[in-house]
């Protein structure tokens, strides 16, 4: 990280002493060029018409601009990344590349990666790659361009990097590309950005400074004699300035003219315009097709004409082509995916009344959700029912917002519906989906888990906690790293009466994978300030995480989604001959208690260690400076006499 910045800042030095020349790119016509840029971000696998979005719609949406442009001015196609990862369709992301492929049906012209590209890790991208560019052939589709310029190769020599690197440079996949229509020429580049590189800690790779990339990249395209500069950068833009890094780039390399925003979800109903750069983001799951209309300028830069996020919703008409290729795609997820698990893809589970919080709120604030309490609910019912009479007690499951990526609908409730909330990650058996771990904590260490809820997650909404068997009450009021004032275990899924919290005693706790091994690393992120280090049940700190995975006693590995599956289908079964979901969940149960008082009692009752140790040293400073001021009035004193 500290080379990463260092780079970055030689750059920055060199680019302001040097600079780039504004006016190298295309010279201008006579004739005004236009251009309209149509683009998505973060798809997420979402190809199936929904009340938002679908592949269908985008089809017919696509299709419409081009026709209504055609002879008139290009129409460039563009993807911020993250097209894959949020459905059952991404099961099929090795085998079958049917992201991708997608893509091409839909007439894209360039994409780039994002960090869930890499949930697979460098072997499972280096895999989807080579199918695409198989199935491409025999299909004769042509595939969008695969633009990414930041990889630092050089301090990535494993062998899994060399296969990927490899993969890469045989689907044809370049750091720019030039494309051409009705006279304008766009040079097109990928970046992928700091936080999306700390999101993909499975891909393994090194990626230089978006900023010191895109400067290289703007250099040559430049040389190119482009009309028109577009960045596909999966870094996004944030409401804090220091932490926006698409609007940091445009800053910092003003001879952009558009980035595409993605990796933050991001919908911008008018373009960010900094300087001479226009910054569009269109929203996830391709609920809105965004599009941009340019006219180049006397100066050859490019000024806005038009800015539609249009809706993808029931009044666009379906594409009947895209709706048979997905058909085609369920029927291989139901083969290759489900049957193993005895699923399939549009089977339904259960019925359910309950309205849950709707994804796109959830872990908006730190509170309870019964969402939540139900996924964690689940982990430690499946355990129990997979392991049986060899059931040893779980006191503990726990489940990150930043993990959960869809809620449960009214109504049917669906095999597709329940893998979409747990859709992320893949096993060391190589089958997508993270398993669940069994790994053990002190007590004292589950109260700094529920400390890090609190006190770390209004930062980081993603680390907020969702808990069973773990009961917390926090004061907002109270200083930072001690605002938990108690906590007690619960049974909260069998009823049955918990034990009182032990500090020292070991607890058997049950999360997924990913979250896990997100665990084994808070003491290093935090610097030593908040301990926390998953052991076996001897005590022993565990460094492979993979080899605690859960398995049924046939050995398959016991997927998040499926232990949400198997909860689910042990509710009461209503009129239909269906299971229910339980009307527990209707309503909150105090696992986590907000308190709000603010007078010294409520502040300082129940430090923590961190708090005594704050507290130590301000005890210190003062008395420090009370010694120093009793010896300024002495001699004062014995100055005046």
């Amino acid at each position: 990280m500290l080379n990463r910045r260092i780079a970055a800042g030689i750059a920055m030095i060199a680019a302001l002493i040097g600079g780039f020349p504004m006016g190298a790119r295309a010279e201008a016509h006579t004739k005004t060029k236009k251009a309209t840029i149509v683009f998505t971000h973060d798809l997420h696998s979402r190809m199936d018409d929904e009340e938002l979005g679908g592949f269908s719609r985008l089809k017919t949406g696509i299709d419409g601009i081009r026709q209504e442009k055609q002879g008139k001015e290009g129409v460039f196609v563009l993807d911020g990344g993250d097209f894959s990862m949020g459905t059952l369709y991404q099961t099929l992301f090795e085998k079958e590349a049917s992201e991708l492929l997608m893509l091409g049906y839909l007439g894209y012209d360039a994409t780039t990666l994002g960090n869930h590209e890499f949930d697979y890790r460098s072997r499972g991208l280096a895999a989807m790659l080579a199918t695409a560019k198989e199935k491409a052939t025999e299909n004769q589709t042509v595939l969008p361009q695969l633009v990414i310029s930041n990889i630092n190769w050089k301090e990535n020599r494993s062998g899994e990097d060399k296969q990927l690197k490899k993969a890469m440079e045989e689907f044809g996949s370049k750091s720019y590309t030039i494309i051409e229509k009705e006279g304008v020429r766009i040079g097109i580049f990928g970046v992928l950005g700091e936080d999306a590189d700390a999101s993909a800690p499975e891909s393994g790779l090194t990626f230089q400074s978006i900023t010191e990339s895109s400067k290289k990249m703007v250099q040559k395209l430049q040389q190119e004699k482009v009309d028109m500069i577009v960045c596909l950068s999966h870094s996004g833009t944030n409401p804090d300035p220091k932490k926006s890094e698409d609007e940091i780039l445009a800053k910092e390399v003003p001879q952009i003219d558009v980035i595409i925003s993605g990796h933050t979800h991001t919908r911008l109903e008018k373009p960010i315009r900094i300087q001479d750069t226009y910054i569009v983001s269109a929203g996830e799951y391709g609920q809105s097709l965004g599009e941009l209309a340019l006219v180049q300028t006397k100066e050859g830069r490019w000024e806005a004409a038009d800015y539609q996020l249009h809706a993808m919703d029931d009044t666009v008409p379906s594409d009947e082509g895209v709706k048979e290729k997905l058909k085609a795609y369920e029927e291989a997820v139901n083969r290759e995916y489900l049957a193993q698990f005895g699923y399939r893809f549009d089977e339904v589970v259960a019925q359910n009344q309950v309205d849950f919080t709707p994804f796109y709120r959830f872990g908006e604030k730190v509170e309870e959700d019964t969402l939540g309490s139900l996924i964690a609910d689940s982990y430690i019912y499946t355990v129990k029912d997979v392991e049986k009479e060899a059931y040893e007690p779980v006191a503990v499951s726990l489940i990150p917002a930043g993990v959960v990526r869809g809620s449960v609908p009214t109504g049917d409730v669906t095999t597709a519906d329940i893998f979409n909330i747990s859709s992320l990650g893949i096993g060391a058996d190589r089958v997508p989906g993270y398993p669940l771990v069994s790994v053990y904590l002190t007590g004292k260490e589950l109260k700094t888990v529920a400390e890090i809820d609190v006190s770390v997650s209004p930062l980081m909404p993603s680390a907020q906690l969702y808990g069973s068997g773990l009961h917390w009450t926090y004061n907002n009021n109270r200083m930072p790293l001690n605002r938990v004032t108690e906590v007690a275990l619960a049974d909260d899924v069998f009823g049955g009466k918990a034990d009182v919290l032990e500090e020292e005693k070991l607890y058997r706790v049950v999360a997924g994978l990913y979250s896990a091994q997100m665990l084994g690393a808070v003491e290093d992120v935090s610097k030593g300030i908040l301990k926390v280090q998953p052991k076996d049940k001897n005590g022993k700190p565990i460094k492979d995480f993979e080899k605690y995975i859960l398995h049924t006693p046939e050995g398959q590995e016991v997927k998040e989604w499926w232990a949400l599956a198997n909860y689910m289908k042990s509710f009461e079964k209503n009129e239909s001959g269906l299971p229910s979901v339980s009307e527990k969940y209707s309503r909150l149960e105090g696992r986590k208690t907000q308190e709000t008082g603010k007078n010294p009692a409520d502040i300082l009752k129940h430090p923590n260690r961190i708090a005594l140790t704050v507290y130590g040293i301000g005890i210190l400073i003062l008395g420090i400076l009370l010694m120093i001021l009793g010896k300024i009035i002495k001699r004062w004193r014995k100055k005046e006499k």
